[in-house]
């Protein structure tokens, strides 16, 4: 299956904002004398399953476009699901290993609606950037 241009744009948006939100979230690490390499790690192991877990959406929302409506409903179902189950593996792996900062692993799995809720400024900014 080839990606849609669709897919990879708005994965690499959400990329680009959870990775600009990770680099913040580690100068406040640094800032209150918390950071050590496993505020790395934990960020690290959150960076890929939010931006994977919103490419995996993606792919399915592409793929579940040209069925019926019945087997676009469960294909979508479906995905959800296992993807709840993935992340909540990631976040359980992320806890419960000592290699992982609890928090570096929590917060950045929010970082991802952030950016979701926020595209809509980005694109009213960068839209009359372009009209100039």
């Amino acid at each position: 299956m080839k990606i849609d241009k669709t897919v990879t744009k708005e994965t690499v948006y959400i990329a680009g904002c959870v990775f600009s939100m990770s680099i913040i979230m580690q100068f406040v690490f640094i800032i209150i004398g918390e950071w050590n390499y496993t505020v790395l790690l934990g960020n690290l192991l959150s960076f890929v399953a939010a931006v994977g877990n919103f490419f995996l959406m993606g792919l399915t929302v592409q793929s579940a476009v040209n069925k019926e409506k019945k087997q676009m409903e469960s294909t979508v179902k479906i995905s959800q699901t296992l993807r709840l189950i993935l992340i909540f593996i990631v976040t359980a792996v992320g806890v419960t290993a000592p290699y992982f900062n609890v928090c570096s692993v929590l917060i950045p799995l929010f970082f991802t609606r952030i950016a979701i809720f926020i595209r809509p400024f980005y694109d009213k900014i960068t839209s009359r950037g372009s009209d100039k």
